[in-house]
């Protein structure tokens, strides 16, 4: 692979004090051989997210201003790493994440993605984020890539040169970034690694709201370029 590339890790916080341990401990747990950073960008938290962050992270930073958008770009900002790899707070990586995701930048490859599984041990939410990932995956094929923010990785300075996040979706703004970037260059996903995510959301909306939830998000966004809206979803803690 010839020199390893300086990967920066990029987690936006809100009040997340239940889930940050576990995401930066596994973060700090890599078998990369290249040097790599982990950047917290906390939305001004009121519980204990940025203290717990500071026992972890190589940087911890403030943004005033609200939503994942904004603080993924505040976090990027900050990194001096040739990748930019934003990870959830409420998701645990596999030991060799950063090695599998850096070793796919190759060639055109300018964003990458992985399997993102439930961190559950219930048979029906494997089998759902079986379903989600085959999705992702066949949106490669496309000229419209769909990747979440759970997991995701861009070249510095292809991020860069499209701005970013738009930080004036409220939601969407993954699928919003992946789409804008994929002109540029290949979106690869990669399968010798994956993520273990929080079921929350499934867990308060109920499987079957969820996936109709998300079915409709889905379209309204590819079909009408609508978002949703704050009140329809607010953080879940």
């Amino acid at each position: 692979m010839g020199i390893l590339p300086f990967v920066s890790v990029v987690v936006p916080t809100l009040n997340e004090e239940k889930y940050i341990e576990n995401c930066l401990k596994a973060l700090k747990n890599q078998n990369y051989k290249g040097r790599y950073e982990i950047i917290v960008a906390d939305g001004m938290s009121r519980d204990r997210t940025a203290k717990i962050a500071k026992e972890f992270a190589d940087k911890v930073i403030v943004v005033k201003k609200r939503g994942a958008a904004a603080e993924r770009n505040a976090g990027a900002k900050e990194a001096e790493g040739e990748i930019l790899l934003f990870i959830d707070a409420d998701t645990v990586a596999n030991f060799n994440l950063i090695t599998e995701i850096a070793k796919a930048f190759r060639g055109k490859v300018v964003g990458t993605t992985c399997p993102i599984l439930p961190l559950s041990s219930d048979i029906a939410d494997f089998v759902l984020y079986y379903i989600f990932n085959e999705f992702i995956k066949a949106s490669m094929m496309t000229k419209t890539p769909q990747v979440v923010g759970s997991l995701c990785a861009y070249k510095t300075n292809v991020f860069n040169r499209v701005n970013g996040f738009d930080e004036k979706l409220l939601n969407s703004e993954d699928w919003d970034l992946s789409k804008r970037i994929s002109r540029l260059g290949k979106i690869k996903f990669v399968d010798s690694t994956f993520v273990l995510t929080s079921t929350r959301r499934i867990r308060k909306w109920g499987r079957a709201r969820a996936v109709a939830r998300y079915v409709k998000y889905y379209l309204d966004y590819v079909l009408r370029g609508k978002t949703v809206g704050v009140d329809k979803y607010r953080p879940i803690r």
